[in-house]
């Protein structure tokens, strides 16, 4: 029987990321995408064999034809904006949650048991004392977090009522190749320096995140495929690093040095003031280990919006007349 997989949100960053390294590895016979092409772009996966389903989780009836047939399921779709929940939270609800519970519903009517859920590490903690790991209470401080939680949640229960297998993983602040549509920071970083613009740092710069590169993030999500294993791990570099490490390394990277700009604002209410990840339960059950060194996995980002700059500039100035109007 042909191995056949489905990917939603498959148009993103992670998910263009993944699809490039499954095709490479040959691990599925068919690779199936569902997105709504909201924050990704089906030209992304221009390279790569797969099956693309226009469509989006929240509609039940698209998500139980995506479903049917499959062996695996990756969910990546999801509204993954901190402040963004903040502002809309129902919205974030509807996505994160209802989209998460149609895609259990289709599992359990459909008879396919095997799914790795995209989850969030600190966003589901709160502001604690770092490292965070899987026996901490969850304490979310804005929409997203607690939509995450809830997800997880559903995913726990549908686990113990239904027999599926369910790993959910809790992403650190991911980075890379592909990452032309992401608003995160060194993405964000990256597309300002192109267009000259100063790299706005909420803060002082001393906030810290657990950076891995998607490259690593990928390995963790097939290895989560093989092992099969129910339950939370938490997947990232393992170390802290604050932003304004970011900002030092990208001067030497970009060659912009002391010229590059910097524009300093107030800490943003609901985000997380210090965050990294003990990794050690995903290394013991899963046989995660990221490998990619923070400054290599800077270089190859930036190489790939050298590559794109055209691109990256193009579309800022398109938003800028767009807002114009």
């Amino acid at each position: 029987m042909p191995k056949r997989i489905l990917i939603t949100g498959g148009c993103g960053f992670i998910g263009s990321n993944l699809i490039k390294i499954l095709s490479e590895m040959g691990l599925y016979d068919e690779i199936l995408v569902l997105d709504n092409e909201v924050t990704g772009s089906i030209t992304s996966l221009s390279r790569y064999p797969h099956h693309f389903i226009r469509g989006d989780i929240r509609d039940q009836k698209t998500v139980d034809e995506a479903v049917a047939g499959v062996d695996a399921i990756v969910h990546l779709a999801a509204d993954t904006g901190v402040i963004d929940s903040i502002k809309n939270p129902a919205h974030n609800f509807e996505v994160n949650v209802q989209g998460t519970v149609n895609i259990l519903e289709a599992m359990r009517r459909k008879g396919v048991k095997c799914l790795v859920n995209a989850s969030t590490g600190g966003a589901i903690i709160g502001d604690v004392v770092p490292p965070v790991h899987e026996l901490m209470p969850i304490n979310p401080s804005s929409a997203y977090g607690a939509s995450k939680a809830a997800a997880e949640a559903y995913c726990s229960a549908y686990t113990q009522s239904y027999g599926l297998t369910i790993t959910s993983l809790r992403f650190s602040n991911v980075y890379g190749p592909l990452s032309l549509h992401k608003g995160s920071v060194i993405a964000a970083f990256m597309k300002r320096i192109l267009k000259r613009e100063p790299c706005e740092i909420y803060g002082d710069g001393s906030q810290t995140r657990d950076f891995i590169f998607v490259g690593d993030l990928c390995q963790g999500i097939i290895k989560a495929l093989e092992a099969r294993q129910s339950g939370v791990f938490q997947l990232g570099s393992g170390r802290p690093t604050s932003v304004n490490e970011i900002i030092s390394l990208l001067k030497q990277i970009t060659g912009e040095n002391d010229n590059l700009k910097l524009v300093y604002h107030g800490f943003r209410v609901g985000e997380v003031r210090h965050n990294f990840t003990d990794i050690s339960k995903a290394k013991q059950h899963l046989g995660f280990l990221p490998g990619t060194e923070l400054v290599s996995g800077i270089k190859e980002t930036w190489n790939y919006f050298i590559d794109n700059e055209n691109t990256v500039v193009g579309r800022l100035n398109q938003r800028v007349l767009e807002n114009a109007d």
